[in-house]
């Protein structure tokens, strides 16, 4: 019997995980980093050449004899769908495996017309996008989909979202699989984000809260480089905490609300409205943030104080190194995040708040389908993806 290990496509650390950095290397490098056989490596190599998952990239220098070829991952080799579900419109992309937008195309569609007639535009596009690409979808690896809404992780769907009527426990899934026979990710939009602002501008950060101020308010928490869902999938809804009061707070201090009552976008137009300004929405707030008015401003700065007073304890439960504040409100105007920074700078416990950073988002409108095709490709990685991305080739 021969004492050559079978080749095995489960090991620790698996010559697809390396190569996903970007970075060429050769086959001797590749056995060094991994810690695997030559053999195991040379057929795990033809394996990933065989089917474009890692092409040839040039050659090594050498001291003697013909010079060893080097293979880089091929990012290309197959495609994700990515989805952001928001309150009135529906962002669809494709990307490849690292992320990199291929077709995107926004729509006007609320949430509110229901998943089927969501659903149904939402795979048009992607089909049309798949043939537009050249290419099949069997091609396609899985489907990421973000929702304004909390979502049940383990099952995709959505659970009592109060701004998505008809959806509550819809199986996306199912819906989705009928046209796309891969696995489909379904999770809340904040989360979403979450991830592709630590990918795209925090790399190197693990423990990071991503705050979205818009319609409603919530969070995405990293821990350890990993998206804290909690045990049913609520983890992150600030927007239903209670305010601590504040000094010089416009509300008195036995007058306790949620959060989203006095930060939202239509918290903050409620307010304007009491100044004598013509604001409904989100949008209607960020307009006349532009416009200048110092009122307006005031206005956005309270609400950033009153936000800070919740993340104030988050900072001292979580000990993030980094909040990042995205949506519409913050991209409008700094007074948001000055007003967070004051309380939070105030209130939390200086051990937490000696290195913590508050910053604005430095993503832009396709987080969302980004932080979806993330979301795909690192449960794809997570094991051995060789059998999966085979299949779908």
């Amino acid at each position: 019997m021969s004492s050559k290990s079978p080749v095995c496509f489960t090991q620790k650390v698996d010559v697809l995980e390396l190569l996903r950095d970007g970075r060429a290397r050769t086959r001797a490098e590749l056995v060094a980093e991994s810690g695997l056989s030559r053999s195991t490596v040379g057929a795990r190599v033809d394996a990933l050449l065989g089917h474009g998952l890692v092409v040839v990239a040039g050659e090594a220098s050498s001291s003697g004899g013909r010079p060893p070829a080097r293979v880089v991952f091929n990012p290309t080799a197959r495609l994700v769908v990515a989805v952001d579900v928001g309150a009135t419109h529906v962002t669809v992309a494709l990307t490849d495996l690292s992320g990199l937008v291929v077709d995107v195309v926004t729509l006007d569609l609320a949430v509110a017309a229901g998943p089927d007639v969501v659903l149904g535009a939402i795979l048009r596009e992607a089909r049309r996008m798949v043939a537009a690409a050249g290419r099949r979808p069997a091609e396609v690896v899985g489907v990421g989909v973000g929702v304004p809404g909390p979502v049940e992780h383990a099952t995709g769907r959505p659970v009592s979202p109060p701004i998505m009527p008809g959806w509550d426990g819809f199986d996306v899934p199912a819906a989705v699989q009928r046209v796309f026979d891969v696995p489909v990710l379904v999770d809340n939009d904040v989360n979403l984000l979450a991830l592709a602002e630590q990918h795209a501008a925090w790399p190197d950060v693990t423990e990071l809260v991503f705050v979205k101020v818009s319609t409603g308010i919530g969070a995405g928490i990293l821990a350890g480089g990993q998206l804290q869902r909690g045990a049913s999938g609520s983890a992150g809804d600030l927007g239903h905490l209670r305010v601590p009061w504040v000094p010089d707070s416009p509300r008195p201090a036995d007058d306790p609300r949620d959060l989203e009552a006095v930060a939202s976008g239509p918290a903050i137009a409620e307010r304007l409205r009491g100044l004598g300004l013509e604001a409904r929405t989100s949008a209607d707030v960020v307009a006349l943030v532009r416009g200048g008015d110092q009122r307006v401003h005031a206005a956005v700065r309270q609400a950033g104080r009153d936000l800070g007073a919740v993340l104030s304890g988050v900072v001292n439960l979580l000990n993030p190194s980094v909040i990042v504040v995205g949506g519409s409100i913050s991209r409008a105007s700094e007074h948001l995040i000055a007003g967070v920074r004051e309380v939070v700078y105030g209130q939390s416990i200086p051990l937490a708040t000696h290195d913590l950073r508050i910053v604005r988002s430095r993503t832009d409108h396709t987080a969302g389908v980004l932080g979806a095709a993330l979301l795909v490709t690192r449960q794809v990685f997570a094991e051995d993806p060789l059998p999966h991305l085979i299949r779908s080739g």
